[in-house]
Parts: C-alpha cells; structure tokens; sequence
C-alpha cells in the first residue's frame, strides 16, 4: 500500500476465504484487498509492543497455553485433537497458571442459582471468591432517569442493575481475575470499563435462548429468520 495513505478498515468477516487458506493463519495465504494483515504492519508492531510488557507477556503466553491445554491428541495430528475442557475448569486452569488467589464473580440476579454453584465450584478449586450481584446498593431505577412505564414490573419498585458498582466491589476487594456470568447487553460492558482486574465472561445472558446467544445464529435462516426483520 503507498505511503501516507489510510488503511482500509478491517472486516475479518466478510474474508471470502477459507481459515486454512487466510493470510492471518498460513504464511504466503490468501487476502482480500482490505485485510489488515497485510495492510496494517505498524499497528501490529505497536501491539506486540504491548505483548513484550512483563504482566501483558504472562497473561498472553498463559492464555495461548491454556487454548492449547484445552485440546487431547495433539501429539496424534492436527486431525486427531479433540477438545475436553468445558470454559468452566478452562478459568480455573488460567487462574491457576497466572498464580491467582482471589477471584471475582460479578452475576445477574437471574442467574442466583448458578452464581451460587459457581462461586462453591472454584472455592472449591482452592481459589477465594468475592461475588457481588447486579442489584447491589438498591438504587431505584428512577434514580438514572428510568420511567416507570420503561422497568419490567411497572407501577413497583425496582432497582438498577448496578455494574460500576460491581467493578468498584471487586477493586476494593483487589481481585486478580474477574468472572462474568450472566449480565444484561449493556451492564457487561460497564463492568469490562471499571474494572481494574481482566475480566473473562463466563456465560452471556440470553433470556430467550437459556443463555446461548448463538443459538439465534444457528436458527437465523430458518426459525428464527423474523430475527432479519428491519429494526425501528
């Protein structure tokens, strides 16, 4: 590409081609006119860059180990690897290979239950767990400008769903990893935007679909295709 001039943007998913055959996973590969990887050489400097500073170095060394750990049969072939780890134990394996003590768990209320068993599970693992609900401080929803005829039980109370807060409990408390389990579109990324520790999503919240957002993916051409519908 000629000096000076702007990269195009990056749109990895749109690449016509097929992952064994990409530029970005097989050297000599495949490329459309925009892909980054072949356009945007300065940016990747600037980001191993960052991969070369002492706590950014672990992390990324241990999280590309841990991908690696998750698979049995790789000394049989790249045919033969099968993956094993359910992303449950694959947090309590990371954890362990970073040398974290403290976790926190940062849940929905609708996922009480399983906020329960999760934080028993890595306690259980040997870890120390600080949890915090997203209801926590129990502040009306009027609070932030809410209407009523906006909450989910209109004419009662109901408290915000409260992800600063959240973050705020966990970096008081100095976690070293937060886990994320169940928070609404929206709430997650304000977590992700205070907190002071890395952040790791556990399971994504999807009311419809049992908190399995790509089940809509699979069904989009076919049950759920009103989903293509325009938007207002």
């Amino acid at each position: 590409m000629p000096e000076n001039q702007p990269s195009p943007t990056a749109v990895c998913a749109e690449c016509p081609f097929k992952n064994a055959e990409k530029l970005c996973m097989t050297p000599g590969g495949k490329h459309p006119e925009a892909c980054p990887t072949l356009n945007q050489k300065a940016l990747f400097d600037a980001a191993m860059a960052e991969y070369a500073t002492p706590e950014i170095a672990a992390f990324a060394r241990n999280a590309s180990v841990q991908e690696g750990a998750g698979y049995a049969g790789r000394d049989k072939g790249y045919a033969a690897v099968r993956p094993f780890t359910p992303r449950l134990l694959e947090i309590a394996e990371f954890a362990r290979r970073m040398e974290y003590r403290r976790l926190g768990l940062i849940f929905c209320a609708g996922l009480t239950r399983e906020g329960k068993r999760v934080g028993e599970f890595y306690r259980e693992k040997g870890f120390e767990v600080v949890s915090a609900i997203c209801k926590v401080g129990q502040i009306p929803k009027e609070k932030i400008g809410v209407k009523d005829e906006e909450k989910i039980a209109i004419g009662r109370h109901e408290s915000i769903c409260n992800p600063i807060a959240q973050a705020m409990l966990m970096n008081a408390a100095r976690t070293e990893l937060n886990i994320v389990l169940g928070l609404c579109v929206g709430h997650d990324s304000m977590v992700f935007k205070y907190s002071e520790a890395p952040c790791t999503v556990l399971a994504a919240k999807d009311r419809v679909f049992g908190h399995n957002p790509l089940a809509a993916v699979y069904t989009l051409d076919s049950y759920y295709r009103y989903l293509k519908e325009p938007t207002e």
